[in-house]
């Protein structure tokens, strides 16, 4: 895929989902790539060809450019810092205590590289941080760098979507490059070369601004999320149909239909962080406004799970004690097995704090889900999840869901009742073979 691109000899700093989908991206586009990672078991998978988590055509990708020799693995700083020209920083910076990011793993990255950095080179943030931390972190790299100046510093967002994580790599919406020298800003086109060639914009702008654009986009979409959310509960307490109103409010090109979809609301391992992350931030900065409103953001789709739970009540009858739920589907999204903050997950929970006995299926996150709530009863298969249930929970809205026989589902349930909590199922179809459908958003 490199073609007459040029190559470029670097390291990424961080071997997980980012990292590893990173790694092998830039291999792909005929880089040498030195992936670094403390966790030596994580390092022999990947080194072995396997990716330790699910990312459609992300493994073998990693399997054929670690055959090609483009692309290997290390636990050494000394090793990575020897061999790249260019270090990128792809480690994570989960949620702390108080809702703000916790940066202990990038500080720690930067401190074990710094002291082996002993020539010039291009140390590059990917990791979501808070404003105010590539400075920072440039500052400490060259206190403790034998190079000193000589290293330079860039952050450069990373915006992938899990389930199109690739794609997303190989030919991206855009490409932030936020520097503080024109040198960094020429070694970054020639990592990108392949992409900004066809046609992914390259936009350059300072470190500040930089870190803010995902942090941003990120509360962006959280917001459009939220915002049809709350009309969703509007549309119970009035009678209306939230699905309808999407379909009119998409139709003007202002607004369109991306992001707009009611249902469960946002999950996952960087909507709800990075919301609650910029909130904090925002209220140290003294910018109440949009702290305030941030907030709401987080409520709106914290209570989209207590409405789901609401409805699955309501569905037998006023209490979930002593009940069958089956559900359909666990991972935050289709196409991930991600179920760091699912929303899916989290109202399962709910559901069994209750007292209801929950069947769950998924197509390939119950193994994740299962080390968070090993008290859920996992199957094989969607008909056997819903095998004697009171009623069945849509929760992820996987393909194989939406093309389920509802008559076929019928003959294995104690009563036929659905929640469809995405908003995505044939209500017609299901209501015609005898189901009771309730849907979020709707009355």
């Amino acid at each position: 895929m490199s073609g007459s691109y040029p190559s470029v000899q670097m390291t990424v700093i961080g071997a997980g989902y980012l990292g590893l989908t990173h790694a092998v991206c830039m291999a792909e586009f005929g880089h040498d790539v030195l992936a670094l990672d403390v966790d030596a078991d994580k390092v022999a998978r990947a080194a072995g060809g396997e990716a330790p988590f699910f990312e459609p055509g992300l493994e073998p990708m990693l399997r054929k450019n670690v055959d090609a020799g483009r692309l290997k693995f290390t636990t050494s700083y000394a090793e990575a810092a020897g061999f790249g020209d260019v270090h990128f920083l792809c480690v994570g910076t989960p949620q702390a205590l108080d809702g703000s990011a916790d940066l202990s793993q990038i500080y720690a990255a930067v401190d074990a590289l710094a002291p082996h950095l002993k020539g010039p080179c291009l140390v590059v943030g990917k990791s979501t941080v808070p404003v105010g931390t590539a400075s920072a972190l440039a500052t400490r790299v060259r206190q403790s760098a034998p190079a000193g100046a000589g290293v330079e510093f860039a952050w450069n967002p990373e915006f992938l979507r899990e389930g199109l994580a690739v794609q997303d790599s190989l030919l991206p919406s855009r490409i932030v490059f936020g520097v503080t020298s024109r040198r960094s800003v020429e070694l970054l086109q020639d990592v990108y070369a392949q992409p900004l060639a066809e046609g992914s914009p390259g936009l350059v702008m300072d470190l500040e601004t930089a870190e803010l654009v995902k942090v941003s986009a990120n509360a962006f979409l959280a917001t459009r999320l939220s915002f049809i959310n709350a009309m969703a509960e509007v549309c119970e307490a009035v009678g209306a149909n939230v699905t309808d109103l999407v379909e009119a409010l998409s139709c003007d090109k202002r607004i369109g239909a991306h992001f707009l979809t009611p249902g469960l609301g946002f999950g996952g391992g960087c909507l709800p962080k990075d919301v609650r992350s910029f909130r904090t931030a925002t209220e140290d900065l003294g910018i109440t406004s949009l702290a305030s409103m941030l907030r709401e953001v987080d409520a709106i789709n914290m209570r989209c799970r207590a409405r789901a739970v609401d409805l699955a009540r309501e569905s037998v009858g006023g209490s979930l004690a002593g009940c069958r739920v089956g559900v359909l589907g666990v991972a935050f999204k289709p196409g991930s097995d991600d179920v760091r903050d699912s929303a899916s997950l989290d109202v399962c929970g709910r559901i069994a704090d209750e007292g209801a006995a929950v069947s769950v299926h998924d197509p390939v996150a119950m193994e994740n889900a299962a080390s968070l709530r090993p008290d859920l009863r996992y199957t094989e298969s969607a008909l056997a999840a819903a095998t004697g249930a009171d009623v069945v929970l849509h929760l992820t809205e996987w393909e194989e869901y939406r093309s389920i026989d509802p008559e076929i589902l019928g003959t294995v349930v104690a009563r036929r009742n659905i929640v469809d909590c995405r908003c995505v199922l044939d209500e017609e179809r299901w209501r015609s073979a005898g189901w009771s459908v309730r849907v979020l958003g709707k009355r």
